[in-house]
């Protein structure tokens, strides 16, 4: 399991960029992009890291599912995902 505070990073990083997202877009419209970088480094989307929601590991995630690959197995054996069977042919 993930740190809780790699975890509360990430958490912390979602914020800032919903909360700069507009103005970004606009600045980027516009080409501004010595403006641009004066915004807080943790406001850029690429940032952000996909964790597992039960475990918070960083690698090895389905983002359909939100999962990483060691719960997702584990979920889908125990039949706690719907529509997720094993595959057989």
């Amino acid at each position: 399991m993930a740190r809780k505070s790699i975890i509360a990073r990430n958490e912390k990083r979602k914020k800032l960029v919903e909360k700069y997202a507009a103005k970004r877009e606009e600045l980027k419209a516009a080409g501004d992009y010595q403006a641009l970088s004066q915004l807080p480094r943790d406001s850029s989307a690429t940032r952000l890291r996909t964790r597992c929601v039960l475990t918070g590991r960083g690698r090895g995630n389905y983002r359909k599912f939100g999962l990483c690959r060691n719960m997702f197995r584990k979920l889908a054996l125990e039949g706690k995902l719907p529509g997720v069977r094993k595959a057989s042919w």
